[in-house]
């Protein structure tokens, strides 16, 4: 059998932000995904191999090292492969570009959940973090809300500043408590494990997307932000005992299991979604291969259709 190479920049130009909302919503009607995950560390070093199979849509095999000190030596951080095979016979169908199926299911997962959960009048988006995702979110959050400013926040502010030049409308700071008090949406995507976002700092109305943390010991925002918001996750399975954000608050008693209310899931039910403008809403970004699965699948039938 015939395989599909879709590189990233072939794949890329194809691509549309919204449309990707809409695919995901309808894969989140067909049967419930099986999916397996694998983590092995070597200190700050992690390989992680995603799997997943959804009765209808097909297979798929991702497999991704992150090596958070690699950026010094000029490298990504993050690297590794994704395969696509068919739901009917099992042969491969596709090799796609890892950092194409990456970039645009980590920021197209978050754009789904605040497209439901924020507030459509948002005009003001805080990104918290420079890095690839932090671009990716930017393009994302851009095509989402149009109408929206941007600030970005990073640690290193050079990186904020370098970054902010390269979209309209998107200035840098260096106060992350004045951002997050003055934003309709904060979006935050970096690798810390000690919480950066203080729940002291939420204003009523407000959607938070955390993207960063994906392992035990992991979490981008404070007990209380979690106790003040109500919380979301693309995937009970992928989230809520496997990262940091939830694992640690929930073993110490801060929120409980069913403090989290809803998953993707739930989407036709009507149970993911805010029930009024002053409610601050919470979304984990888990990404699992679920997600990969039905991206790379998204990306396969552009690539088919071009």
């Amino acid at each position: 059998m015939n395989f599909e190479i879709i590189g990233f920049d072939e794949g890329n130009a194809l691509l549309d932000w919204n449309a990707l909302s809409e695919a995901l919503i309808h894969a989140h009607t067909l049967p419930k995904a099986e999916i397996a995950d694998t983590l092995l560390y070597r200190g700050a070093d992690t390989l992680l191999s995603r799997s997943a199979w959804i009765d209808g849509m097909g297979l798929t095999v991702k497999a991704a090292t992150i090596f958070p000190d690699n950026p010094a030596q000029n490298l990504p951080a993050v690297n590794g492969a994704v395969n696509l095979f068919s739901d009917a016979s099992g042969q491969l169908e596709a090799l796609i570009d890892f950092h194409l199926v990456t970039k645009w299911k980590t920021a197209g997962d978050s754009l789904l959940a605040a497209k439901q959960l924020a507030r459509p009048d948002s005009r003001k988006i805080l990104i918290v973090g420079a890095g690839t995702v932090g671009h990716s979110l930017r393009e994302a959050y851009g095509a989402g809300f149009p109408d929206a400013g941007f600030t970005i926040w990073n640690r290193s502010p050079d990186a904020a500043t370098k970054m902010a030049r390269k979209f309209p409308d998107t200035t840098a700071t260096t106060d992350l408590e004045t951002a997050v008090r003055g934003a309709d949406i904060v979006t935050s995507a970096t690798m810390s494990t000690a919480p950066l976002i203080k729940g002291e700092w939420l204003q009523a109305g407000q959607h938070i997307d955390l993207i960063g943390a994906y392992r035990p010991d992991m979490r981008e925002a404070d007990d209380m932000a979690l106790q003040h918001a109500q919380i979301f996750v693309d995937s009970f399975e992928t989230t809520i005992d496997h990262i940091g954000e939830l694992i640690i608050p929930i073993a110490s008693g801060m929120i409980t299991r069913n403090d989290v209310i809803a998953d993707y899931y739930n989407l036709a039910s009507g149970t993911f979604k805010r029930n009024n403008d002053s409610e601050i809403t919470l979304f984990k970004n888990g990404g699992g291969a679920h997600l990969d699965l039905m991206v790379s699948r998204y990306i396969l039938d552009a690539w088919r259709a071009k």
